[in-house]
């Protein structure tokens, strides 16, 4: 998403990447980023939590207007409720068939 932000900023368009994944925002460097430290796909917080949505949305759009220096990523104060990881492990034979056969 970072790429994409830097091909809009070039046709003159501010944009805010709001990301999940901090060490590959830093790596891409989009224009202006919002970090929010929550499980991927939740880049607004939990479903259903309208406050802090809106509470993200409206610190995005912020950073929008307020940021001067390319690069730069604001972090949010979020603290996720449980924790979150990911399991590289692959699923054995037996759960992929139980799975196919839901």
């Amino acid at each position: 998403m970072g790429l994409v932000c830097r091909v809009v900023e070039e046709a003159g368009i501010a944009t805010v990447c709001v990301s999940t994944g901090r060490d590959i925002t830093a790596l891409v460097r989009p224009p202006r980023s919002y970090f929010v430290n929550a499980p991927m796909g939740n880049n607004f917080g939990a479903a259903g939590d309208a406050a802090t949505q809106r509470r993200i949305l409206r610190a995005a759009l912020q950073l929008a207007v307020e940021a001067r220096a390319p690069g730069r990523i604001v972090d949010d104060p979020l603290q996720w409720p449980k924790p979150f990881a990911f399991d590289p492990a692959p699923p054995s034979p037996e759960a992929l068939a139980r799975q196919l056969k839901k």
